[in-house]
């Protein structure tokens, strides 16, 4: 987490965001894009309309850069180099070019929605952001953020497979230790009582026991979940719920060529359910997917 975008818009969500990132730790500099989007609202009309609509829009500009400064103003005495930028198009494909543009490694937004049924349907911008960026995405959602004195709670999505693993050592590049509370939780689906005295409980056991030896070179509360439940996602929401958690951790896997992606099922389902904010870690499943194509052109060569 060296290169971030964050994107704001005035907002109490956006504002909310750049507190709680404010408060994830990191062992090098940072360096920080705060970003805000305008629109240049285009009419047919006469020439005197056409004026007052370029004088609305220079007040959303003067109106945006003294946001974008207030915000700025967060990372104060961090060990952070903030830039702000204000850009022009469409909200969602400005965030997602802008964050190929600098290359960044994490961008973060804001989300929209208290109830369950907002939730589900996120906000235009954070849905698009999530799905298209090229880089890994934090989605935060204000009403789920500790208190100053509280501890954050951090859930982390477990399998033992390679986005799973990913997403592990990308929390490891941050220093949890202190008032952090890392949770490793693993979903064993389908798990009935066929299985139930098989190798396979103990395979995902010590999945768990080597998660939480990895993770214990950055933090000193590392707890273990083994759940049962016929869904992942649904595993994963009602353990956020019944734990306060703060903050969700998942693996995203490439569905298609590095510059694009989708979200898989499983981070769809649970970006769109939990009620707390949501990291879906991408950088090193890409970094793997760049090498494995430039291996794969220099084979054909």
């Amino acid at each position: 987490m060296r290169n971030v975008l964050l994107a704001v818009d005035g907002s109490r969500p956006s504002e909310e965001a750049a507190k709680f990132l404010a408060r994830l730790p990191h062992f090098d500099p940072v360096e920080l894009t705060l970003v805000s989007v305008v629109h240049r609202r285009f009419v047919h009309a006469s020439y005197s309309t056409n004026e007052l609509v370029e004088k609305a829009y220079e007040q959303d500009c003067l109106t945006t850069q003294a946001s974008l400064q207030r915000i700025a103003g967060i990372f104060d005495g961090a060990n952070v180099h903030v830039k702000t930028e204000l850009i022009e198009g469409a909200v969602g494909e400005s965030i997602v070019q802008k964050a190929k543009d600098i290359k960044a490694d994490l961008v973060v937004v804001g989300a929209t929605g208290h109830s369950q049924i907002s939730r589900m349907l996120l906000g235009s911008t954070s849905d698009f952001v999530a799905t298209h960026a090229p880089c890994s995405v934090l989605v935060v959602r204000s009403q789920m953020l500790p208190q100053k004195s509280a501890p954050l709670k951090v859930c982390l999505g477990y399998e033992g497979t390679g986005p799973c693993q990913a997403a592990l050592e990308e929390l490891m590049e941050s220093p949890w230790r202190g008032q952090t509370e890392l949770n490793v939780v693993l979903v064993a689906n389908c798990l009935n009582e066929m299985y139930a005295d098989s190798k396979c409980v103990q395979y995902y056991k010590d999945e768990l026991s080597h998660a939480k030896e990895q993770l214990e070179e950055v933090s000193d509360h590392v707890t273990t979940h083994f759940l049962e439940d016929v869904h992942y996602g649904e595993g994963i929401t009602r353990f956020v719920e019944s734990h306060d958690i703060n903050l969700v951790v998942l693996g995203e896997t490439p569905r298609s060529q590095f510059s694009r992606f989708l979200l898989g099922s499983t981070s769809q389902y649970v970006l769109r359910h939990v009620p707390c904010s949501v990291w879906i870690t991408r950088n090193r499943m890409i970094e793997g997917l760049k090498r494995s194509e430039t291996t794969s052109a220099v084979q054909r060569q």
